[in-house]
């Protein structure tokens, strides 16, 4: 993943651990305080809500550790590979998008990133400018000319 992603991760679990773990332990004492634990729907609930809280904090963690960071510097833009923004073009409709390839973490459609897992990626791996790329998506099969092949910085 990029720097700027692995940032991004590690300010999240810093937020979670600083900022939602406390309120969770108050809502939590909060919901004991108002009585008969048995009957409380409230204690449940931010019983649960805590839960589901460490949970993301444990996987947030296992991410942050396994992370790989990859300088784009050292990366060629002669192929298609992760990390690469690709300029590609539809075949059949002429249609123009633009996608960054990264690790499925930092994969985001409204910001044009898709994850290296996807089948549009797969299919553009190992790539050349100039190349068309045949991928088998869902609707069917689709033909991406490559146009430009870049990294961000």
């Amino acid at each position: 993943m990029t720097q700027k992603g692995y940032d991004k991760l590690v300010a999240e679990l810093q937020r979670l651990e600083s900022v939602e773990r406390p309120k969770a332990s108050a809502a939590i004492a909060e919901a004991r305080d108002k009585g008969d634990l048995s009957e409380n729907a409230e204690y449940d609930a931010a019983k649960e809500a805590q839960s589901l809280l460490e949970i993301k904090i444990t996987q947030l963690k296992a991410t942050i550790g396994e992370a790989k960071i990859i300088d784009t510097s050292k990366l060629s833009a002669e192929t298609v590979q992760i990390l690469c923004k690709v300029k590609l073009k539809n075949v059949k409709n002429n249609a123009i998008m633009t996608y960054t390839i990264v690790s499925e973490t930092e994969a985001n459609l409204r910001e044009g990133k898709i994850s290296i897992k996807t089948p549009i990626a797969q299919g553009l791996l190992g790539k050349k400018v100039g190349d068309v790329a045949e991928i088998r998506v869902p609707q069917g099969i689709i033909n991406l000319e490559i146009l430009d092949i870049s990294f961000e910085e």
